[in-house]
């Protein structure tokens, strides 16, 4: 994507070939600051203080975190103790499980001598397969769009409506819920995105209006639940969200909020779609209520806002009085039977065991 006229991923290899780069997302859209990554604690820590933070993108972060690891270390001992630090890093997002697997799958049988090499090599092609995978889910995703636009009798523009930040700063480029999006303002079709702020991070307000300021797409910041009142005056054509993990039956876990979302949807008859790669499917879980865990996060986010003054000084201020406590948990779980399809890379299916089932057969019973 471009910033100020230069292309940029989320996540890149440092001039040097070994060192890492990323956005520090924590400091937009009030600054764009690029940090480098020299250390498994580096990325670590860039996982769990969510300077990356998207399904995809936190498990290219991982996987790019072995490899700086696996500089220091290189034997099966180290390398399984860094794998657990990653894993543990974020719960909930399965793709982090995913990359760091993947990574131990190919790394495991080779000689301690030629980890290294290979880890790199790994790690840049799970980054350009997460590509031409957001690619894909965009041109599928860009079917809906355009049907929409024909029903409207392209008197548009398609409304919009997402929840939290599912765009390329999410994944390594293009995202997931905004790839189609991107590529329908690519072909010319007029679109409007309501933007969810969304609270506690803002990350809606931060992250997704920063990136539509970009690409130049018309977009409208609005409170979290004002989405419900939009759809109940047909101001919402559809909706379009990602996700952290996704079940084997097509439960949907993600930022909290969109069960909310999903349930208005439902009341007025708005499609929801949620966008996501095979790589979020965790084949190992069914009931997604009773068997993701769900992050809890310190309570500082709820209690404490970052904004910037009149001065342009970026300030983080106190909202509620001192001794009140807070809970934040970050995301929630939207049951299957609330979602009107699933926009993956190999196409849209139902959100149902069978629906996914057809599109990535090889996962079997």
């Amino acid at each position: 994507m471009q910033v100020n006229g230069q292309a940029y991923r989320s996540i890149w290899l440092a001039a040097d070939g070994m060192g890492v780069e990323i956005i520090d997302q924590t400091q937009l859209p009030f600054r764009f600051q690029v940090l480098r990554l020299d250390r498994l604690e580096d990325a670590a820590e860039a996982i769990s203080r969510m300077l990356v933070r998207g399904a995809p993108l936190i498990g290219a972060t991982a996987a790019y975190g072995l490899c700086l690891g696996l500089r220091r270390a290189a034997d099966s001992q180290a390398l399984a103790e860094m794998a657990n630090r990653l894993i543990g890093c974020r719960p909930t997002a399965v793709n982090l499980r995913w990359a760091v697997e993947r990574m131990l799958r190919c790394l495991l049988p080779l000689p301690a001598e030629q980890r290294l090499a290979a880890a790199y090599r790994e790690a840049g092609r799970i980054c350009e397969e997460d590509v031409a995978t957001n690619q894909a889910i965009g041109r599928h995703g860009l079917a809906l769009i355009k049907k929409r636009w024909h029903e409207k009798q392209a008197q548009g523009p398609v409304n919009i409506l997402t929840h939290c930040n599912a765009g390329w700063l999410a994944t390594v480029d293009w995202g997931t819920a905004l790839a189609p999006v991107y590529a329908a303002a690519a072909e010319g079709i007029p679109v409007h995105v309501w933007v969810d702020e969304t609270r506690p991070r803002n990350q809606g307000a931060s992250l997704t209006a920063w990136e539509l300021v970009a690409a130049g797409i018309p977009h409208h910041l609005l409170a979290d639940n004002a989405g419900g009142h939009l759809m109940q005056h047909g101001q919402v054509d559809l909706c379009i969200v990602g996700t952290d993990r996704t079940t084997a039956s097509g439960d949907v876990c993600n930022k909290i909020g969109t069960y909310l979302k999903a349930l208005a949807a439902r009341d007025n008859d708005v499609p929801f779609y949620v966008a996501l790669p095979g790589s979020t499917v965790d084949w190992t879980v069914h009931d997604g209520v009773a068997e993701i865990p769900i992050e809890e996060r310190g309570a500082e986010e709820v209690l404490r806002v970052q904004g910037e003054d009149e001065n342009k000084t970026v300030r983080t201020v106190a909202i509620a009085p001192a001794a009140t406590p807070a809970v934040n948990p970050a995301f929630d779980v939207t049951p299957a039977r609330l979602v009107t399809g699933l926009i993956t890379e190999r196409g849209v299916c139902p959100a149902s065991r069978d629906g996914l089932r057809s599109l990535y057969p090889e996962q079997g019973q």
